[in-house]
């Protein structure tokens, strides 16, 4: 059996090897490194698989959310709602632009933004709310959607995690992740479910106006070369990296039914322990499966991951601490309580392996020693 990883790239890359090699052979001899005909092509191409009218690659997922950010002239003081349950880059780019953090707790079953709390949240310098569509399902953007139009408010959503997820409309009809709100980010940070071998990102809109001040705050604030209309910063994708994500982005529906195959494999294993809270699938999305999230029922997680540690079976938190309880983004405005569903599932939250390259012998492994801690503790 091979060894075990949370995210296996070694093996996804050697099933797509000849045609990456080839793709940045093809980059290096073209020498047209930034902003190349890889670049392009990637971008149209992401743009047909999304149904959307505008993506515009840049250099990571913060930069994608700082960027939307700025291209929507939030002002500092500006409240943005988010949930309290994600990863620091969602608040962060908040607080870099001296907007004001306003941090919402999650629901219990999906991880994602309670929907009653953000619009007990909403007050008069509101102007954004950054839904995290949190390991690999949506927020529930038809309810959110109805708020921010009750209110006014902008919708920037948090696809990092969830690229390739359709979401379902009462009404039968669907959008992928990321194409329903005002835009939406995502990251190709290597580990995503479509990653590239660095870094990237990019940003998604149907609308004209706001992805043409976006594509130029990402380059400098300029439309035409030395002619800068807005403030802008440095942010692009690389020609190499656009070559890779083209050929895994042709892989990405196959990637996605992996990793569901392999949570199908885990909710068998787990679902009669009354130890284990298996993920949630919401009604109204699918699940892409970035992370295997289980919540512990009455059990040690340390000792569990010490266990699973010594059967050669890595293990991961997402995430230990509330962002409320981060050192650097303490504030007055919350306490230890606040927070109690994102309090609970950071104490009782562990991802187990999952990635697009995991056998039967593998699962069979994971999930048996997963059982026999369980059964013994």
């Amino acid at each position: 059996m091979k060894k075990i990883q949370m995210v296996d790239l070694v093996g996804q890359y050697e099933k797509i090897q000849a045609e990456v090699d080839q793709a940045v052979l093809n980059v290096i001899r073209s020498s047209a490194f930034i902003n190349g005909p890889e670049v392009k092509s990637f971008q149209a191409e992401l743009e047909q698989y999304l149904g959307v009218k505008h993506v515009i690659p840049c250099a990571n997922g913060t930069d994608a959310l700082q960027i939307v950010m700025m291209a929507l002239n939030l002002q500092p003081g500006d409240e943005v709602i988010t949930a309290d349950f994600t990863y620091v880059a969602t608040a962060e780019v908040i607080a870099l632009l001296k907007l004001k953090p306003v941090l919402v707790d999650v629901n219990k079953d999906t991880f994602t933004l309670d929907v009653e709390a953000v619009e007990k949240a909403i007050t008069p310098r509101t102007k954004a709310i950054v839904p995290v569509h949190l390991f690999g399902q949506c927020a529930p953007m038809d309810e959110l959607m109805k708020v921010a139009q009750k209110h006014n408010l902008y919708v920037i959503e948090d696809t990092a995690q969830a690229i390739g997820a359709d979401y379902h409309f009462p009404d039968g009809s669907k959008k992928k992740a990321g194409t329903i709100g005002t835009a939406g980010c995502t990251s190709f940070f290597p580990s995503k479910n479509l990653g590239c071998y660095g870094d990237g990102g990019a940003i998604y809109t149907n609308d004209d106006e706001l992805g043409q001040k976006i594509r130029m705050i990402a380059n400098h604030g300029q439309s035409v070369q030395y002619y800068h209309d807005e403030i802008g910063v440095n942010s692009r994708l690389d020609s190499i990296q656009a070559a890779i994500l083209r050929i895994k982005l042709r892989q990405l529906d196959g990637y996605a039914k992996a990793r569901q195959s392999v949570a199908d494999y885990y909710d068998q294993a787990f679902s009669g322990s009354e130890k284990v809270i298996i993920p949630k699938r919401a009604s109204y999305s699918d699940h892409v499966f970035h992370q295997y999230t289980l919540v512990l029922n009455g059990v040690d997680r340390t000792k569990m991951r010490e266990y699973l540690a010594a059967k050669d079976i890595p293990a991961m938190i997402y995430y230990p601490v509330p962002l409320h309880l981060q050192k650097a983004y303490r504030d007055d405005r919350y306490k230890s309580g606040d927070f109690p569903v994102t309090e609970w599932l950071c104490a009782n939250v562990i991802s187990l392996p999952i990635h697009t390259e995991m056998d039967e012998e593998t699962l069979r492994y994971i999930t048996g020693h997963v059982l026999d801690f369980l059964n013994a503790n």
